[in-house]
């Protein structure tokens, strides 16, 4: 039996393995919302412009408000019979008003209808999303501005570097979340554009008001070329390229926390809420949460892959290669979502080791740069030299085995005879890092500021 939907042409059925790799509804469904909202907008638009009744319409729109309760109650039943969310909507649809239900797809296609759908499916998710890294971003500037003046080690490459502090390091990634929802806004505002009215791919002879449903379903203005307005999924493209780079600022932060709470470093604490235990050693408590955030971040950036590859080599305009934009595209996002909630529960939970971190803040004579910097401000010697300077006195407290602080003056003036008993007020990591006062650095005062600033601008948002 054909498909009354669409099989006029055709004299029976697809075969059942046709019909399985055809079959989109079990994804698809996702975007009922989106699918009934732009077949109001168009049946009223019809209507306004005389290419079907007012009657019609009303009739359009109440059956179409009945299937969006019955979806939302559970009670609606998705046939995958009908292929996808459209011909369900429009199957049911049928069903409920008769004939004025077959009038709902003039000057339309599946091709701009699904191109709508999504653009408007990802609209509401990157609200969602924005709204998500807001929370997120408010959750590490109250933990900022709790611990501003809390001494931790810094790190390059992995080794003590230089002292920082644990308000310093969660602003780090309150910069990065901004970066991140900038990214996303920018993709919203590309994809704001209405390809409804397009058809399949050339436009249609009927005289539509495309303004008018462009308007009713909040996008900026319709789309301009019907060919590219139907192929487009540059929108998805972006959203994942931004969802990737997201997801990549969230696996870094999941890899300190790991490292953070390992009993190697035992810098932080995560609760019960956010560890799991072992099923052999009952001393175990394992960062499970952060590890599954780090692991998402590869089915995200392989979602953008995949669609990338899908998209490559397709000439204008629609091809069924793009049904698969959107089952990789809903999973990263839903991916993202879920990450971003873990990661914002682990920082409002952890409580840092402020003792074992400012222990480890001193190791690795994490204070030579400001033994450095006291020689170049006081003694006015040139940095490199400065350097030099600094890295045999460093040696000498390494052949000794004694932090910076405790090289006895003697040792260090026979290195450089000007160097006085002052320099012993640069080498503690509390003087450090309050001696870090540039914009931008991680003075505690800088932190209090930077903290407040941004939960001042988090509110308003």
């Amino acid at each position: 039996m054909s498909n009354k939907m669409w099989g006029g042409r055709f004299a029976s059925g697809p075969g059942a393995i046709m019909e399985e790799i055809n079959v989109s509804i079990d994804f698809d469904r996702h975007l009922y919302r989106q699918d009934i909202a732009a077949s109001k907008a168009h049946a009223d638009m019809l209507a306004k412009q005389g290419i079907i009744t007012a009657d019609d319409a009303k009739k359009i729109a109440h059956g179409l408000d009945t299937i969006l309760s019955e979806i939302a109650d559970g009670k609606f039943v998705f046939k995958r019979a009908l292929e996808d969310i459209h011909m369900n909507v429009e199957g049911r649809l049928s069903e409920l008003i008769g004939e004025p239900s077959g009038r709902l797809h003039t000057a339309r296609s599946r091709n701009d209808q699904v191109a709508t759908d999504f653009r408007l499916w990802m609209r509401d998710t990157i609200d969602t999303l924005d709204a998500a890294l807001s929370g997120f971003q408010r959750t590490l500037a109250e933990k900022a501005l709790e611990h501003a003046g809390t001494v931790m080690p810094g790190f390059t490459h992995l080794q003590t570097a230089q002292p920082v502090t644990f308000g310093h390091h969660m602003l780090a990634y309150v910069e990065m979340a901004a970066r991140d929802r900038g990214r996303f806004a920018d993709a919203r505002k590309r994809l704001n554009e209405m390809p409804l009215g397009s058809g399949a791919l050339a436009g249609t002879s009927f005289p539509l008001d495309r303004d008018m449903t462009a308007k009713a379903l909040g996008f900026d203005r319709p789309s301009a070329n019907s060919l590219d307005a139907v192929s487009d999924r540059d929108f998805a493209l972006e959203t994942l390229a931004a969802a990737s780079i997201t997801s990549v600022h969230l696996s870094r932060l999941a890899e300190e926390i790991v490292i953070w709470t390992s009993p190697l470093t035992g810098l932080v604490k995560l609760s019960d809420k956010f560890t799991t235990g072992s099923s052999i050693m009952p001393q175990k408590r394992n960062p499970d949460a952060a590890e599954l955030v780090r692991a998402k971040t590869g089915r995200i950036i392989g979602s953008l892959s995949a669609l990338l590859i899908v998209m490559k080599g397709l000439p204008l305009a629609y091809a069924k290669d793009m049904q698969e934009d959107k089952e990789g595209a809903m999973d990263a996002l839903s991916a993202l979502s879920l990450s971003i909630a873990a990661m914002a529960g682990m920082i409002a939970d952890l409580v840092p080791d402020a003792a074992q971190m400012k222990k480890a803040a001193g190791e690795g004579y994490a204070t030579a740069t400001d033994l450095a910097d006291w020689l170049v401000r006081t003694l006015n010697i040139p940095f490199r030299e400065a350097h030099h300077i600094t890295g045999r006195i460093v040696a000498k407290a390494s052949d000794g085995g004694v932090a910076l602080h405790r090289v006895p003056l003697a040792d260090m003036q026979a290195i450089e005879p000007r160097i006085t008993q002052a320099v012993f007020d640069v080498l503690s990591v509390d003087r450090s890092v309050k001696s870090r006062v540039s914009y931008g650095g991680t003075a505690p005062k800088n932190v209090k500021a930077q903290a407040k600033k941004w939960l001042k601008k988090l509110e308003k948002k």
